[in-house]
């Protein structure tokens, strides 16, 4: 039977009944947003000077995404790999570029191509799926969905569990209680990030909209660094394009 304080903290968990936390703040974003502008500038810059500098390209198409410019960031990682045809394979965040400019066929098909040359990460097996599901409704998406043969990342294996339908976003939260998760900032980001777009995708945006906050207020998304950085940022594009409650 379970203890009194392990229900506690189940009920913690499920979506919407976490305690409150600080939200990010007005003047943080406008500092960070002001800061991706003035590099956008620069970068402007020194593609005049050098026009063929992938990398430059790369750091530019970056910050447009993180402004919400998605068309603009699609243009500078195409032009990468026009430049270097070697930077496609690999070239998960134009799939994510894709997704927010609303070009579903192409994000999937970027993720698809970049299983094919990293059949290990779970990540973009699930936004594949995402663009699928726009392209074709979650039932079929759900067929498509990319095969995995080694889950070895919390909470990874039970997100996919809950993207393919066996799962609900209520038993995602339900196991990171149980497995006692709750301290490991990362796997209750990812949890609140994925299970929120999950929500999203079901239609139930109250609830997407509670647990996209707290990928976006949680301090461990804002002080991550390298691919955790992006799927901040991607949280925060997420919840900033939901509708006005």
């Amino acid at each position: 039977m379970k203890t009194l304080s392990t229900l506690l903290l189940l009920l913690l968990t499920l979506p919407g009944l976490r305690a409150a936390e600080p939200p990010f703040s007005a003047t943080a974003r406008q500092t960070m947003l002001a800061r991706f502008t003035q590099e956008v500038a620069e970068l402007d810059g020194a593609l005049l000077a050098t026009p063929e500098r992938v990398d430059l390209y790369s750091r530019r198409g970056d910050r447009h995404l993180f402004l919400g410019r998605p068309a603009q960031a699609v243009a500078d990682f195409e032009k990468m790999i026009a430049l270097d045809p070697a930077q496609d394979a690999p070239h998960w965040r134009l799939g994510i570029a894709y997704h927010f400019a609303g070009a579903w066929a192409k994000s999937a098909a970027q993720f698809a191509k970049y299983h094919a040359y990293d059949a290990r990460d779970r990540e973009n097996g699930i936004w594949k799926f995402l663009a699928d599901a726009r392209l074709s409704g979650v039932e079929k998406a759900r067929t498509e969905m990319l095969p995995y043969t080694r889950f070895d990342r919390e909470p990874f294996p039970t997100l996919y569990e809950m993207f393919a339908g066996r799962k609900t976003t209520d038993e995602l939260f339900a196991h990171v209680a149980a497995e006692k998760l709750t301290g490991q900032g990362a796997v209750v980001f990812f949890a609140d990030y994925y299970g929120g777009l999950n929500e999203l995708l079901l239609g139930r945006t109250e609830s997407a909209r509670k647990l996209l906050a707290q990928a976006v207020t949680s301090a461990w998304g804002q002080s991550a660094e390298g691919g955790p950085a992006y799927m901040w940022q991607c949280a925060r594009l997420h919840f900033e394009a939901l509708p006005a409650p």
